[in-house]
């Protein structure tokens, strides 16, 4: 009787894990009910959206970018779910704007604002805590009109001050480049764009993020380019203040209609892959195979869309643990096979379906831009969206039945740049790894909460959360509970290499070394070893067996930087050869 009650109730717990982890998300429009009923207007390729949190008080805020004639449109959230119009901190700008960055861009603990444009020239707000100052002209950045649609921020130098990268998309009245602005950490920002090595010809780029592609430890580029003889471009960051553009070998110059980028690691391999969005031939999923190059698999996961695709966004909608994704395009869905928008789950065995029971009801206007954020702080993601032709936006309340745990994860860079952009955030939990890496303008001139979402299913604990700052520091958080937003701050808990090394089972010695090191394992799991120089060049590269050494004495004496990995697992440990 005893056997019997046991099986009994140990069928009833797997049929409740199975129904959590099996949660089918779901999504409802809910943006008259937060009252964010508005719009943008009319704007020709559509107006850009922010989900970040301007003013610092743990709630996501909507900003919408504006036609020609109408301010911008700050909705402040008032800690409960519902927003209002902000009033008092709006710019004193009725131009037409593309993409809405709130950056802080002098590490002074507020959030800055840039907004670019197309029509009227960008402009650059510096946060004074009680108003916008529009500040342009003084930063160095440019004033003049130009059809600059994105704005992407990242330290490419590592110097702890956000740069930024702008992209212009001009057809009509001459050929216009993109720019690199170093920022010199006094307010102004310098044009370093031949020194770095971008190109200066026109092409006719919709928008870029900064990333990085191979795990050295600094920033590289990448752009979408509208139009077929306009190649998609990767620019490898040297370490050195330059770039080198790697789109052929690395396979990523698309000669397509590219009208984003978003990046995430989908498969949990420490390297972070790209979503492009395209037209009716479809769009890229570019996964990244952790050698330098990638390969599109998006018509083997089903996310090819084949319609007239804009904004794309990674989530995990249910919080099981894998990432989910959603396109918005540009047509009504009257024609069945061209998609309005979509929602495609993830399966959990590299391939998405598009279920059709996940919401979205009337999910067919003109749509472009958008985000994804948390509008009451419950730890399941919402996506907003900026429509156009005057139809106001969706905010798609994220309704999902489900008790999966999650963990929401804020930054604060201290030697990095205040707002930690360009971390990479590992969470472990039931020997299972999930990567992000924080972001500030990607997908299509789009902002997403500056808060980077975690879904643990049904796992009760996480073993560790690791941030790895740019500038190799990292720190480390063990037993962190779930269902909470964990705030880490730079240096707070700085990580124990020989701790992490027991807790991991791997042991590097000597080090220093004159020559030779070895790479020791108890693990059974098969490893790799990347080995960079201090400019972040890879030098060597090979497998680890149970117990291996790398013989540097060919190498000039100085610090490199050893990465260890497997699909699930990374390991960094800083090298000194005398």
């Amino acid at each position: 009787m005893k056997r019997q009650l046991h099986l009994f109730f140990s069928y009833l717990l797997f049929i409740y894990c199975f129904q959590q982890l099996n949660a089918q998300a779901y999504f409802e429009n809910h943006a008259t009910v937060a009252g964010v009923d508005d719009h943008s207007g009319t704007i020709f390729l559509g107006a850009g959206i922010s989900f970040c949190d301007f003013n610092n008080d743990g709630w996501d805020d909507i900003t919408i970018a504006t036609q020609s004639g109408d301010p911008l449109k700050i909705y402040k959230n008032n800690g409960n779910g519902t927003y209002s119009l902000e009033t008092s901190l709006v710019p004193n700008n009725n131009s037409q704007q593309k993409q809405v960055i709130w950056v802080d861009f002098d590490n002074d603990g507020d959030k800055d604002l840039y907004l670019s444009s197309n029509a009227d020239g960008s402009r650059l707000y510096r946060n004074n805590g009680n108003a916008l100052s529009d500040i342009t002209s003084a930063s160095g950045l440019p004033l003049a009109v130009q059809d600059n649609f994105g704005s992407s921020w990242g330290d490419y130098n590592n110097d702890g001050f956000l740069d930024v990268f702008l992209c212009n998309r001009e057809i009509n009245n001459g050929p216009q480049p993109n720019y690199l602005y170093k920022n010199n950490g006094d307010g102004t920002f310098t044009n370093v764009s031949a020194a770095a090595g971008i190109d200066s010809g026109s092409h006719l780029s919709f928008c870029s993020a900064f990333f990085d592609y191979n795990n050295d430890g600094w920033q590289d580029i990448y752009m979408a380019n509208d139009k077929t003889n306009t190649t998609n471009i990767l620019y490898k960051n040297n370490g050195d203040g330059t770039f080198t553009d790697v789109s052929e070998v690395s396979g990523t110059n698309l000669a397509i209609d590219a009208m984003s980028v978003t990046i995430a690691d989908v498969d949990g391999d420490t390297f972070f892959d790209i979503y492009v969005t395209n037209g009716v031939p479809g769009n890229y999923f570019l996964r990244n195979n952790g050698d330098g190059t990638f390969s599109n698999i998006a018509s083997g996961s089903g996310t090819m869309f084949q319609s007239v695709a804009w904004g794309a966004v990674f989530l995990d909608a249910e919080n099981d643990g894998d990432l989910d994704l959603y396109v918005s395009g540009s047509l009504d869905g009257a024609v069945p096979s061209l998609l309005s928008a979509a929602y495609y789950s993830n399966n959990n065995d590299g391939t998405f379906s598009i279920l059709g029971t996940s919401g979205f009801q009337n999910d067919t206007s003109e749509s472009y831009a958008n985000a994804i954020g948390d509008t009451d702080n419950d730890g399941f993601p919402e996506i907003i969206v900026n429509n156009n032709g005057g139809d106001d936006i969706f905010l798609w309340k994220n309704q999902t039945t489900s008790t999966n745990n999650w963990l929401k994860v804020n930054l604060e860079g201290v030697i990095s740049n205040r707002q930690g952009i360009g971390a990479t955030i590992e969470l472990r939990s039931q020997a299972e790894s999930q990567y992000r890496y924080t972001v500030c303008g990607e997908g299509y001139i789009a902002q997403n909460s500056g808060t980077e979402f975690f879904g643990i299913g049904a796992n009760t604990t996480i073993d560790y959360v690791k941030v790895t700052w740019l500038g190799g520091a990292q720190d480390i958080l063990y037993n962190v509970t779930p269902n909470q937003t964990l705030n880490i701050l730079e240096g707070s808990s700085p990580l124990n290499t020989e701790e992490f090394q027991e807790k991991n089972k791997i042991q590097v010695y000597p080090n220093p070394t004159t020559g030779k090191i070895w790479v020791q394992t108890t693990s059974n799991k098969s490893f790799q070893y990347i080995l960079f120089d201090s400019r972040g060049v890879h030098v060597k590269r090979g497998k680890i067996d149970a117990q291996n050494s790398i013989d540097m004495a060919t190498l000039s004496s100085g610090y490199y930087t050893l990465k260890i990995f497997n699909e699930k697992e990374v390991y960094n440990k800083k090298i000194m050869l005398k």
